[in-house]
């Protein structure tokens, strides 16, 4: 079957959604997810886009997904792409999705003139090899930091 990758559309905000309660799922915590469709309507979809989503369809099924937003670098004086969610079904991996996807990121920015492309990998995960085949390299020296729920709504006292 041909794979394709392309740009999603408010009609994709389903098949979206189930690819976010997917890899929540996959990353064990299904129940994490408190996104609805009208939130990724709103965010993706609206006025003020928040973020972009590739969707990699075998044939004609969604089998793969990308989410991503613009970040800023001020060392380089230059935006870059920050990926959020990459998933893939499981039936479909090792078909070059994964790849096909992270392609389309790359001439992405490079067609914006973006100069890199950030992630995060939880440290279990598998998808460490691909990215490391794939040339990425994990950053030890810095440590992410998230300030979220209580421990943000006290961030905002003090």
């Amino acid at each position: 079957m041909p794979l394709k990758i392309r740009s999603a559309t408010s009609d994709d905000v389903p098949v979206i959604l189930s690819f976010i309660k997917a890899l929540a799922s996959f990353e064990d915590c299904p129940d994490s997810v408190t996104t609805q469709e009208a939130d990724l309507l709103r965010d993706g979809f609206g006025a003020h886009p928040k973020f972009e989503v590739l969707i990699a369809d075998l044939g004609d099924v969604p089998v793969g997904f990308a989410l991503f937003f613009t970040s800023y670098s001020t060392w380089e004086g230059r935006p870059g792409l920050y990926l959020e969610d990459l998933f893939v079904k499981e039936k479909a991996r090792k078909e070059g999705v994964g790849r096909a996807l992270m392609r389309r990121l790359a001439n992405i920015a490079k067609e914006r003139g973006y100069r890199r492309l950030d992630l995060q990998v939880l440290d279990w995960n598998p998808a460490r090899n691909f990215y490391e085949q794939l040339g990425m390299a994990c950053n030890q020296q810095w440590l992410p930091y998230r300030a979220s729920g209580k421990s943000l709504r006290a961030l905002t006292t003090t």
